[in-house]
């Protein structure tokens, strides 16, 4: 993918000047970093589409800035070398090297298509950000609508979107401290999730701390200084039980390798807030098992983890047989180490381990060596499908709200019939589920089969619950509906729909309410259409608060009004 030039096409003026200083061409950041972590990836992979792209790169932004001072190229170069060391294909790495080129310099994107061609032209299209000066306090919203309408179609543009803004946190300093705050809070909200609902945890976890470091610096530091002071104390401490473990494995004639994984500061953060004095060693680690072998060997070894140290009942998580919506497989389980205190410990397999870590870079470098055939098959991305589905006419607001909605980090999994993966919040109903498949069948509901009984709209799901949607062709939302569902989609949906049932509602009692008035007047032997047009209606209602005669006949048809004192009302004033 992105090998070639596209034959026929003469490029751009820019590439032309780039062709012609070919021989003498002095780029100001060495490149080879990138080479060399696209050549480990990917050794049979040509260079010669990567340079070409750096080139181009570096003549647009040439004379550029960061905030930082150093040249602007230095920052695609980065994010570059983050998706080259992920193992990412070279279409991704030249489109990560051209990124910004479209958004900041005069480089136009017919330009870059005729350079590069069709598939560079949509990754970088999908990541630029849309003009603020034209799209106003919509533009972040507008932004993310794009982004995500293009990552529907290919995924690589959230990936290059995640490593643009994982080296923007690394640089933060550089910005004002409004924007520090603006742009971290953002991340969290977005950008994180993202990258934890592809499985990418090792970018999530350096992004939870930057943004950590910025938000609530006191307690970053506070909770980085407790864990480099304890850290060796700690590691000393658990190392008793590793031992038993290691032993335990090697009884079962188990491979594996025993790691005390150091947490980072913000998962600490969560778990223990300010009461550092109360950290201990299990709550710096998780003792992290990766196993030489395949899935089954995995139990072997939750057999010896279970042997070495006592189990906690009721908190041992099989993500192997039924794994995570974001790829994610491993057996979690809890455990009583040394001294009484409980430690958690993951077991996997290597290649789940390596699948955990980079998750949606992982399946893509696999499908890019030929060892898989479908990523897109493999990754429960349906939610983002559904989101766009009815996404095109909703309002900026109510497309972030569902958006922060859909990438909530405590989502259950519900399952349909089929066994299809709905992630939902916990404290969903069958009607959230029902709007998580569509409009129509959640504009349609009337009832669920849940685990095969009968459920209302509104009963509570448990995560793993198995549940059909049952449908009436005549059924419509309802107010009911509303105080049901508690995901944002739903919600919307149901009120939007709701919205427009009273405008239809109104439209119906005006016709009805005029009809009444037109006979009644027609009686007296006049024409309520004479009234209207010479606006003795109008001014009648007028004087009865009314907006508009609309509000006046539908006030009539629902009793509001009397129809024979408005009459006489009409009849007199067109004296």
């Amino acid at each position: 993918m992105g090998d070639e030039q596209p034959p026929g096409r003469r490029g751009s003026r820019l590439l032309r000047d780039a062709a012609w200083r070919a021989g003498r061409f002095s780029g100001v950041v060495d490149l080879e970093p990138v080479l060399r972590a696209h050549r480990a990836g990917y050794p049979k992979a040509k260079m010669a589409p990567v340079r070409r792209a750096y080139e181009a790169a570096e003549l647009a932004h040439r004379g550029q800035s960061r905030k930082s001072g150093e040249p602007y190229i230095i920052h695609p170069i980065e994010v570059t070398l983050i998706l080259a060391e992920l193992g990412m294909d070279t279409a991704t790495l030249q489109a990560a090297l051209l990124h910004d080129t479209i958004e900041d310099t005069s480089y136009t994107l017919d330009e870059l298509r005729s350079d590069f061609g069709d598939e560079i032209a949509v990754l970088v299209d999908g990541v630029t950000k849309l003009d603020g000066s034209k799209w106003g306090e919509r533009a972040e919203a507008e932004t993310f609508r794009k982004m995500v309408l293009a990552a529907a179609a290919d995924l690589r543009v959230l990936l290059i979107k995640l490593a643009d803004r994982l080296h923007n946190l690394r640089t933060l300093g550089f910005q004002p401290a409004h924007k520090q705050q603006r742009i971290a809070r953002q991340s969290q909200e977005l950008l994180i999730p993202f990258a934890e609902r592809l499985g990418m945890y090792e970018l999530k976890r350096e992004m939870d701390d930057l943004c950590f470091s910025v938000l609530q610096p006191e307690a970053h530091a506070a909770i980085a200084a407790a864990l480099t002071a304890r850290e060796a104390e700690g590691r000393m401490l658990l190392e008793p039980a590793l031992r038993r473990l290691r032993a335990s494995l090697k009884d079962q004639r188990l491979s594996a390798r025993v790691i005390l994984h150091r947490r980072h500061l913000w998962a600490v953060h969560l778990d223990v807030g300010t009461h550092l004095d109360t950290l201990q060693p299990a709550d710096l680690f998780r003792l992290l098992v990766l196993v030489d072998g395949e899935d089954r060997d995995c139990y072997i070894a939750l057999g010896a983890v279970h042997t070495s140290m006592t189990p906690v009942p009721g908190r041992l998580k099989d993500f192997i047989s039924l794994p995570r919506f974001n790829l994610y497989r491993a057996l979690h389980t809890r455990v009583i180490a040394d001294g009484g205190k409980v430690m958690d410990v993951i077991i996997r397999t290597r290649q789940m381990h390596r699948l955990a870590e980079r998750g949606l870079a992982a399946h893509i470098q696999d499908v890019a060596r030929g060892k898989r055939a479908d990523v897109a098959g493999r990754i429960d991305l349906e939610w983002l499908r559904r989101l766009l589905a009815w996404q095109n006419d909703a309002t900026s607001a109510d497309f972030l709200e569902s958006l922060r909605g859909d990438l909530r980090p405590d989502l259950i999994a519900a399952f349909t019939t089929e066994g299809g993966v709905i992630p939902l919040p916990p404290g969903a109903t069958p009607i959230d589920f029902a709007y998580a498949l569509g409009p129509e069948i959640g504009n349609h509901a009337i009832g669920a089969l849940v685990n095969g009984r009968l459920a209302p709209l509104h009963a509570r799901l448990d995560s793993g619950a198995v549940v059909h949607i049952l449908t009436a062709e005549t059924a419509r939302p309802s107010a009911e509906g509303l105080d049901a569902a508690t995901t944002p989609t739903a919600r919307l949906l149901i009120r939007r729909h709701l919205a427009a049932q009273r405008a239809d509602d109104a439209d119906d009692a005006a016709e009805t309410g005029r009809r009444m008035v037109a006979e009644a007047v027609a009686a007296t032997g006049m024409e309520l259409l004479d009234l209207e047009c010479r606006g003795v209606s109008g001014s009648i209602a007028g004087r009865l608060g009314f907006r508009d005669l609309d509000e006046l006949y539908a006030a009539v048809a629902s009793g509001d009004v009397d129809l024979h004192p408005l009459v006489s009302q009409l009849t007199a004033d067109s004296a």
